[in-house]
């Protein structure tokens, strides 16, 4: 299983709910198996960039292309990318994710 995550922030003044709207047409893209969209809580002691977070659980590889080149992606992005500010995206394969402790 891949996982997906993506940071955004919402610049000075920014429309955190454009943002919202924008980036909630994500869940109606058939190839994650999880999306959701959160709002930051803002309980991190060192950083309070973060706005909003993008997380999305995906079968293989080709399950997370298909859902970037998707329509409801590509719209998406389009909408959110003028509004927001910092976007940071990685992915995993949790089968490959360390679960316990190295010796």
């Amino acid at each position: 299983m891949i996982r997906h995550i993506v940071f955004f922030s919402v610049p000075e003044g920014g429309d955190a709910d454009a943002i919202e709207r924008g980036l909630s047409q994500l869940t109606e893209n058939p190839h994650a198996s999880v999306l959701e969209i959160g709002r930051n809580t803002r309980t991190d002691l060192y950083d309070q960039k973060v706005d909003f977070v993008v997380y999305g659980e995906f079968e293989d590889d080709a399950a997370l292309a298909a859902y970037r080149a998707h329509p409801i992606y590509e719209k998406s992005t389009a909408e959110v990318r003028p509004l927001r500010e910092m976007r940071i995206a990685a992915d995993f394969d949790s089968a490959k994710a360390v679960k316990t402790r190295l010796p």
